[in-house]
């Protein structure tokens, strides 16, 4: 009769140099198998690209990182790693969806004033950081001491700079926020509304004293009007009875634009005008015409282009307004007469919504709350979207590429990240 042994097998998996222990059924554990949890990886079977999980509870995960700035294509890897039991206050995680957002590849690229930490958390060889943002996920598994979140709950993460684009992932219950009832809502609406909506929201509601009893009298205009936040601003605008009058690039064709005007007007836009139309001779007229003769005044101005475009946004501003700048597309300086500071007393604005909602991070979860349930009710659309699939057996090149890919030309919709592998 055999003594009580250890047995152990080890596992060098090639792609992120971790160790992985597996014990034969019956066996004890081996004590590294304790070391190796508390930092922050874990062992557990491997086989091939086919995802495990081990007998001792450890998730198998897998996560896009960058050890260096630079093209997507060329920096992000596809880590494979574990995670062990959830502790504590600990939550562990999977991805539902998760949005590419040019703020993303611009952390990537490290040209964003924001940077996450490169760290050795996830046992990569160099230090590493999580690319992504912003995205949705499922609750699996929660630490003795959670008291907010329990198993099938969906999250969002509560700052910036925790690191989406993974298959799984454990945090503390601090930094998520909790999706109250996802009842009528898809992980799609849930992974997009903390940045482009909660940006449309914010600009609108802080920066312009609205009347509210001259309700459909008054005006906002923006350029970047099919983006996310354009998108979310036309619509929010319709449900407060703020008019809006948008402005966009013109498509290949002039059939495309006409189409993409018609699906702005459908959205609730009062009216859509292209680039071209905005910096011409006929502008001035056209703005006396949508606000009878001035009539119903240009009060609030959203500019995420810069240049020329964003003079013009100024230009038709009634006194006393604001322009609220939150990007520059067209990587050129917000040149500004000085008549407009001098004799119409507008005020310029920046908005960053990272910072907005790191530093008011109740005010966020409120302001989601708001746009999740205008969306429950059909009143808040869902913004069109380039599906990536992320399968558990998808190469990282695949979804590299992906990641390039938002940066060429006119897209049919945002890229977003789905993962659809299982738990």
């Amino acid at each position: 009769m055999l003594s009580h042994r250890f047995v152990r097998t080890a596992v060098e998996t090639s792609r992120n140099n971790s160790l992985f222990l597996t014990l034969k059924a019956g066996a004890r554990p081996y004590a590294p198998v304790a070391a190796t949890a508390a930092r922050g990886w874990a062992p557990g079977p491997s086989f091939g690209d086919r995802r495990s999980i081990s007998v001792y509870g450890y998730t198998q995960a897998k996560a896009l990182v960058y050890s260096q700035y630079g093209e997507p294509k060329d920096v992000l890897q596809l880590h494979k790693h574990s995670i062990s039991p959830p502790s504590g206050t600990e939550v562990t995680l999977r991805l539902l969806a998760a949005p590419l957002n040019p703020a993303d590849v611009n952390q990537i690229q490290g040209v964003y004033p924001s940077k996450p930490p490169f760290q050795t958390d996830l046992g990569t060889h160099d230090p590493s950081a999580v690319a992504g943002n912003e995205g949705a996920f499922e609750v699996l598994a929660t630490g003795h001491n959670v008291k907010t979140l329990s198993k099938g709950d969906w999250v969002v993460m509560k700052k910036t700079g925790q690191g989406t684009w993974r298959t799984h992932a454990q945090m503390d219950e601090s930094q998520l926020i909790k999706i109250e009832d996802k009842e009528g809502l898809t992980p799609l609406q849930i992974s997009t509304v903390s940045v482009n909506p909660v940006t449309a929201y914010r600009m609108i509601k802080d920066f312009c004293e609205w009347d509210w009893l001259r309700s459909g009298e008054e005006w906002l205009i923006q350029n970047g009007a099919n983006s996310g936040v354009g998108r979310a601003a036309i619509q929010l605008a319709r449900e407060w009875g703020i008019k809006t009058l948008n402005v966009v690039r013109e498509r290949k064709t002039p059939e495309e634009t006409e189409v993409l005007k018609k699906e702005l007007m459908e959205l609730g836009a009062t009216a859509v005008i292209t680039e071209s139309e905005l910096v011409s001779g006929e502008f001035r007229n056209m703005v006396n015409e949508f606000t009878r003769k001035g009539k119903e005044p240009i009060r609030l101005a959203l500019n995420c282009v810069g240049g020329k475009s964003a003079t013009a946004l100024a230009k038709c501003l009634a006194p006393g307004s604001h322009m609220v700048t939150y990007g520059a597309m067209s990587k050129q300086p917000v040149a500004l007469p000085s008549g407009l500071l001098i004799f119409k007393n507008l005020v310029f604005d920046g908005f960053w919504v990272s910072r907005w909602g790191d530093k008011n991070p109740h005010e966020k979860e409120n302001t989601i709350r708001d746009v999740l349930q205008l969306t429950r009710t059909g009143k808040f659309k869902d913004i069109p979207v380039d599906e990536i699939k992320w399968k558990w057996d998808t190469e990282g090149t695949e979804l590299a590429a992906g990641v390039q890919g938002t940066l060429e030309g006119y897209r049919s919709g945002k890229g977003l990240l789905k993962y659809e592998g299982g738990d």
